[in-house]
């Protein structure tokens, strides 16, 4: 059975790689910029992956746009969410219409190279408490999110793409980066299930995948979400009924550490994750590949073929995308 999805190390697998990958425990690498030199090389990359065993390994990145774009030479350099939102503002219908073409175009071009999904669309809702998050969100108003990110969900889905939204429940309430700290979010439940958790309700049938935040709200249950049962089992697939992947944020970022990896892996499966992103940091991993006693989900293998939309999509389809967000200044190119 698979839980992990790990990074590698450059622009071709070495040994150390493909021994790790060939490990029963891993479903899944996530790419980084280092990763990628062009777009040949990146898909001689994703083929070596998927060659290692069968199933094929599940090929992610972080192509969200703006600030977060892994993959920038030879791809469209797209908008940060943010601009979506302003144009919405501006203009209901075009703002969801780009937010459509970004989804699409972002999905089009990342499964023309054989990757299978990017962790998007951001369900965060912006406040000027998060800087972290920021240009990241779509927008302050939770059921503006709701719109405008489903409308990414759904170009995503005409090029084949599954969506994984982020951040579960919300990150957009927190000064701190959970990538060098502990975030920690004071406000009680009420004012989560006015805000953050309206996207979430509001598109919980179209998410293939969820990704966890790395946020404590010590108000409402005890552990970081990406930690908490009740916000996984009970929020997530009780409450609101979600089916698909659950996936941790980076175990080894800051707001995650809680002890050893294999503890705080342990403790993420037992809260309700499926599937553990554990990046740069190869020790991590062969300490998880070495260990027992690690309980993987029995269901996940039938979970995570939910990620494997891959349908085609046209040149025109595409075309006439770029031609959209060019024609709203949504892109310069």
């Amino acid at each position: 059975m698979t839980c992990l999805m790990i990074d590698v190390e450059g622009l071709e697998l070495n040994q150390e790689d493909c021994r790790r990958l060939k490990h029963s425990m891993v479903g899944g690498v996530i790419l980084f910029a280092r990763n990628y030199q062009d777009r040949a090389q990146l898909v001689n990359l994703v083929n070596s992956i998927k060659a290692i065993k069968t199933p094929e390994l599940i090929v992610a990145v972080d192509q969200e746009g703006g600030r977060v774009q892994r993959f920038k030479d030879a791809f469209v350099l797209l908008p940060a969410a943010q601009q979506y939102g302003m144009l919405f503002d501006r203009d209901y219908q075009k703002g969801l219409m780009g937010a459509a073409a970004g989804g699409l175009i972002m999905a089009a071009e990342l499964r023309a190279c054989g990757v299978d999904i990017s962790f998007a669309p951001v369900l965060d809702v912006a406040s000027v408490r998060s800087d972290v998050i920021g240009d990241r969100s779509f927008h302050k108003d939770p059921y503006a999110v709701s719109e405008l990110a489903g409308a990414f969900a759904d170009g995503m889905r005409q090029a084949g793409m599954a969506s994984v939204a982020k951040h579960f429940p919300g990150h957009g309430g927190v000064s701190g980066d959970s990538h060098i700290e502990k975030p920690c979010d004071n406000r009680i439940y009420a004012e989560l299930d006015g805000c953050d958790l309206v996207p979430y309700k509001e598109l919980v049938g179209q998410l293939e995948g969820v990704m966890t935040a790395h946020v404590n709200f010590p108000e409402i249950y005890p552990n970081i979400a990406t930690m908490a049962p009740e916000w996984i089992k009970t929020e997530l697939r009780e409450k609101l009924g979600f089916n698909g992947v659950v996936f941790s944020d980076d175990l080894s970022m800051e707001g995650a550490k809680s002890g050893s990896i294999v503890d705080v892996a342990k403790g993420a499966l037992k809260a309700g994750c499926d599937m553990l992103l554990v990046c740069n940091t190869p020790i991590a991993v062969d300490e998880l590949l070495d260990s027992s006693g690690i309980c993987i989900p029995s269901d996940l293998e039938s979970r995570i073929g939910l990620l494997r939309l891959h349908d085609d999509c046209s040149e025109q389809r595409v075309e006439t995308a770029l031609s959209y967000l060019r024609d709203t200044g949504l892109i310069s190119v």
